[in-house]
């Protein structure tokens, strides 16, 4: 198992330094999550930080209605940064967390948070720019949702995936983005039939297919 850490380590995280990454083999976990399963739940207390050696894990706040908003993903290379804040402060959890494909995780126990980041400078700077990054795209959520129409929002949206995927074509239901934008399926439907008409996109069931330049 510890080669199958240091394979992530070694090609996801190259930036970390020598010392680091022996550190973590010697007391990290790797994980292997199947697509669909829900990692973190809200007011659960998170034992681990996860590190995504590859898929990709859909963060979200659930309504007392049911319904799901989304917050962010986490890619290969990134790190969940609200679970780093609960670990350091011993809070629940207050967002929900699924694997949107089959996932690859390292595990980080709590326990050693506090020393990775006196000890070892590359972690230090890898948790900063995890805050950053995740700070600057709840920015983008918040004026997305105060300044934007819910066209606007849709289409950048659809181009958020497309580039994170770095894929034309995506497997994705309009009830899905209906969730993520915190809207109903009807209004996807409408919008996303007008971008097809606009030469945009072109939708096939179950998937959306970008075809203008972006």
């Amino acid at each position: 198992m510890s080669e199958d850490i240091s394979y992530y380590l070694d090609t996801v995280f190259a930036d970390f330094e020598p010392e680091l990454k022996q550190h973590l083999i010697r007391e990290c976990s790797l994980k292997k999550i199947p697509a669909g399963e829900v990692i973190m739940r809200a007011g659960q207390y998170i034992k681990h930080t996860l590190l995504i050696g590859s898929g990709r894990v859909k963060l979200y706040r659930q309504g007392d209605d049911g319904q799901e908003a989304f917050v962010y993903d986490l890619q290969p290379g990134n790190a969940c940064a609200l679970s780093m804040i609960c670990n350091t402060k011993q809070e629940a959890s207050e967002i929900m967390a699924k694997a949107l494909e089959d996932t690859v995780a390292i595990l980080i126990p709590i326990q050693l948070m506090d020393e990775l980041m006196q000890k070892y400078k590359t972690w230090y700077y890898f948790v900063i720019a995890n805050y950053r990054a995740r700070f600057e795209e709840l920015l983008v959520v918040f004026d997305n949702v105060v300044f934007k129409g819910m066209d606007e929002r849709l289409e950048f949206y659809l181009k958020n995936r497309f580039r994170t995927t770095e894929t034309s074509q995506i497997l994705i239901t309009h009830h899905q983005i209906a969730n993520d934008l915190n809207t109903s399926r009807e209004v996807i439907s409408r919008l996303l039939k007008k971008m097809e008409q606009d030469q945009k996109i072109r939708l096939q069931r179950n998937s959306i297919e970008w075809v203008t330049r972006m």
